[in-house]
């Protein structure tokens, strides 16, 4: 399965690859630094900021700033990563910014559950925009 996350709400977009992963299907998702995230834009660069200050830099807890390992480790918190499903689940799932070679030819699904145009909030963020503020090199 591939999915495309260009302006699809980023956490909804997680729960289909997580189910879709755990199910045994291998999950694609093209275009990550296109997904959203809902809110206000100031209280969720504070979050994400607060997420790459939290910890110890020689012990963790790392998180990384482009926006595809960003979406991969939303993905990973709604999995039991810890556990041998969890983890076979996890590796079935890869996080692509832009659409790869090997992919272009093939079809790719929108979810329409994640669709921004369903949301009647007008506020939310790029996660490519949320990378940059994080320091990201895109």
């Amino acid at each position: 399965m591939i999915i495309d996350a260009t302006d699809s709400i980023l956490g909804r977009i997680a729960t289909v690859a997580a189910k879709k992963a755990l199910l045994g299907e291998k999950v694609d998702i093209v275009n990550c630094e296109k997904a959203i995230v809902t809110g206000n834009r100031e209280q969720v660069l504070a979050r994400f900021k607060q997420k790459i200050d939290f910890g110890i830099p020689l012990k963790g807890p790392y998180y990384n700033r482009m926006p595809d390992r960003m979406v991969r480790r939303v993905i990973r918190g709604m999995l039991p990563f810890r556990r041998d499903k969890g983890k076979k689940a996890f590796e079935r799932v890869m996080c692509y910014i832009g659409v790869p070679e090997k992919l272009k030819g093939q079809k790719m699904e929108k979810i329409k559950e994640a669709d921004i145009s369903k949301t009647p909030s007008l506020r939310y963020v790029y996660i490519k925009e949320v990378s940059k503020f994080l320091g990201a090199k895109i």
